[in-house]
């Protein structure tokens, strides 16, 4: 059966690109598109810089037909800055409009931003309602399990959110004090979907890296569709390794050293494009270990293409790696 955010459909078991900071903007979200994600998230996008029309904050709305459905996440303290906010947003027709209350970087949490509006549940609940009531486009959340083991509160959080208008849920698998480590705790995942008294779609997040652990929490835990973080940085094949897999039950044949290498020109011509030359190399270099990562002797070339500011130069150094891998 084919899920729906608000009327939108997305597939019976939607995959999600995460937003993630410096990672999924346009030229990132193009290859895994091209690779089999059902739904895009924009970086988050500051409310304080919308609303002040600040340059990095505007560039991030920019979003492309082809990567439709797409969602524009926003974060914010101010109630008022988060509601004109959604409003900017949805001037730039996205799909949908997503409230990041799950970022746990401290410099965003002890505004009260992000992960940090997980102390103050009633906040996040206003929060949301006005967001709602700002805007005719659904808006989605995407959060954590609690601020810590103590204040795992998200069953309740879901209901609230989904009695004050949101048309989808992510839940990332861990408190906010956990960050990124540990294992992701699927089981209250699991608790919030399987609750009688919800009805919107509920999407896992946290660890998945492999088609077995998608298809091991939509079976187990019942999840609507996936949400994909980590595990797509420097591999943007994974949408497509679990939609063969859920089919077949086989495995895609892994990337060869030809199918990386064209995904980081692409990769690269892509982010020229949006951001120009210089940037756009430059923002380049982040993504050059993972999408080798775990090949040998890589290190030589790595340094090069870091070191590199050259497009060309860059270009030649990549179809080395094709010739002599």
């Amino acid at each position: 059966m084919s899920v729906k955010i608000g009327n939108i459909n997305v597939g019976d078991f939607p995959l999600l690109l995460a937003p993630m900071e410096d990672v999924s903007d346009p030229p990132f979200r193009a290859l895994c598109k091209e690779h089999g994600a059902d739904v895009l998230y924009t970086e988050f996008i500051s409310s304080e810089g919308l609303i002040r029309d600040a340059e990095k904050s505007t560039m991030k709305l920019d979003i492309y037909d082809f990567e439709r459905p797409i969602g524009i996440q926003i974060f914010g303290y101010q109630i008022e800055s988060m509601r004109l906010a959604a409003e900017i947003c949805e001037k730039a027709q996205p799909e949908f409009i997503d409230i990041n209350y799950g970022c746990p970087v401290k410099k965003v949490t002890k505004k009260g931003a992000g992960a940090g509006i997980l102390k103050d549940i009633p906040k996040m609940v206003s929060m949301t309602k006005e967001i709602v009531n700002a805007t005719k486009i659904p808006v989605t959340v995407k959060t954590r399990l609690g601020w810590d083991e103590n204040s795992k509160y998200i069953v309740e959080v879901a209901e609230r959110l989904q009695d004050v208008g949101i048309k989808a849920l992510s839940i990332h698998g861990r408190t906010r004090k956990q960050m990124y480590k540990g294992d992701a705790d699927w089981s209250l995942i699991g608790e919030v979907k399987n609750n009688p008294k919800m009805h919107i779609p509920i999407f896992g997040n946290g660890d998945v890296n492999t088609p077995e652990k998608a298809v091991e929490y939509r079976d187990r835990y019942g999840v609507d569709g996936v949400m994909i973080g980590r595990g797509a940085i420097g591999n943007p094949w994974i949408f497509n390794e679990i939609k063969h897999f859920i089919k077949t039950g086989t495995h895609l044949s892994p990337p060869s050293i030809a199918d990386r290498v064209d995904a980081c020109k692409q990769h690269l011509k892509h982010s020229i494009e949006w951001k120009g030359e210089v940037l756009g190399i430059a923002e380049m270099k982040r993504h050059y270990t993972n999408y080798f990562k775990g090949i040998p002797h890589f290190k030589d070339y790595r340094i090069k293409l870091i070191n590199s500011d050259n497009a060309e130069e860059i270009q030649h150094l990549l179809d080395l790696v094709t010739k002599n891998f």
